[in-house]
């Protein structure tokens, strides 16, 4: 059983639980498990039996080229399970060199990924045909670029480059103990992710060491736990104060020049304002003061002659003797009185026009 809890292995289900360890179960394949070939497996196999697929490596920094190597190693095949082989510190460490990760936590970043039907603790770094019997592996996958280590050019060369035999125990062509799996074609090539690597990301740290340090000060590591001097860790700690000034300069230049475009924003505004204001106020003053505006209309000029005396005459009146308006047709001017050769309400009608004296009030009002 894989974890797709209650379900039989290769079966696609909701994950609800890391992939176990091959230590603590075992193959439970119902069916027999007889060898495939890449043509029997392509075209699909029986739920119970599934194809059994091998994958190993370091896994150190586990990133997507590693995921998605084993994505592809996943889906080679309709049903397939997953084998990842984790190879452990002792190993490593002889043949490659020093991990980031202990292998405590590259086996627990595998049984996380949701490719991985299974993960083997403590893989060989070459693979021989008593282990590939043992699991039950029915193909190996991995990108075919050369992998030169442990004094061969290719540790998957014997893979590759296997012989046709039905069992290494009764094939006699070899001797005892020959490298060369249980059967020929059992190796399946992957792609390589590009721009993206365990070593690409730790030339990056070291690159920026200086960076990662000081951040890590920052967050409350001490120089014993960062392997940092004293000298360094004073450095680290004043970069990190300076950092802070100029940080709180930038903040306070951004609110200034924000201010100061709110600033010529609103100046802006009143000054448009101020025009539309000063256009209303001269068109105003034209009207009253101007050429044809109301002073000068009753002033004299729009409303008529002024008297000897000095009051206006009105349009369609004249002065008496004794000052008063008379109507220009002869009439007295009260305010019963009707002008028959104009009609009522035009200028000049006795009937609407004000007294003298009340014009006089208004001109004195508006000069």
């Amino acid at each position: 059983m894989s974890r797709k809890t209650g379900h039989i292995e290769g079966k696609s289900q909701t994950l609800t639980a890391p992939a176990p360890f091959a230590d603590e179960t075992s193959c439970q394949c119902r069916a027999p498990h007889e060898k495939l070939t890449i043509a029997q497996a392509r075209l699909g196999t029986p739920v119970d039996r599934p194809v059994r697929v091998y994958a190993d490596g370091i896994f150190d920094l586990f990133h997507s080229g590693h995921a998605r190597a084993l994505m592809q190693a996943k889906t080679l095949f309709p049903n397939s399970y997953l084998l990842v082989g984790v190879c452990s510190d002792d190993l490593t460490h002889k043949f490659k060199g020093f991990t980031v990760m202990n292998e405590t936590e590259r086996y627990e970043a595998l049984r996380h990924c949701r490719y991985v039907d299974e993960v083997i603790r403590d893989a060989p770094w070459t693979l021989t045909p008593e282990f590939l019997e043992k699991h039950k592996i029915d193909f190996v996958a991995h990108d075919d670029i050369p992998y030169s280590s442990a004094g061969s050019d290719d540790v998957y060369k014997h893979i590759k480059e296997a012989a046709t035999c039905h069992s290494a125990r009764s094939c006699r062509a070899f001797p005892a103990g020959f490298l060369f799996p249980l059967c020929s074609g059992m190796f399946v090539p992957t792609q390589r992710t590009e721009g993206i690597s365990t070593s690409d990301i730790i030339t990056r740290i070291v690159r920026d060491y200086d960076v990662y340090a000081r951040r890590n000060l920052q967050r409350g590591y001490t120089a014993k736990e960062l392997n940092v001097s004293f000298i360094n860790e004073k450095k680290y700690r004043f970069q990190n104060q300076v950092d802070k000034m100029k940080e709180k300069v930038k903040n306070v230049e951004e609110k200034s020049k924000e201010f100061v475009n709110k600033v010529e924003e609103k100046s802006h505004d009143l000054i448009q304002k101020w025009e539309e204001k000063s256009r209303e106020f001269i068109g105003n003053f034209l009207e009253l003061f101007g050429p044809d505006g109301a002073l000068e209309i009753l002033s004299g000029k729009g409303m008529g002659r002024k008297s000897e005396r000095g009051s206006p005459v009105l349009p369609g009146w004249r002065k008496d003797s004794t000052g008063h308006n008379r109507c220009r047709h002869g009439r007295g001017g009260g305010t019963k009185h009707k002008c028959k050769l104009r009609k009522p309400g035009d200028l000049g009608c006795p009937s609407s026009m004000p007294s003298t004296r009340s014009v006089e009030a208004f001109c004195s009002q508006v000069t």
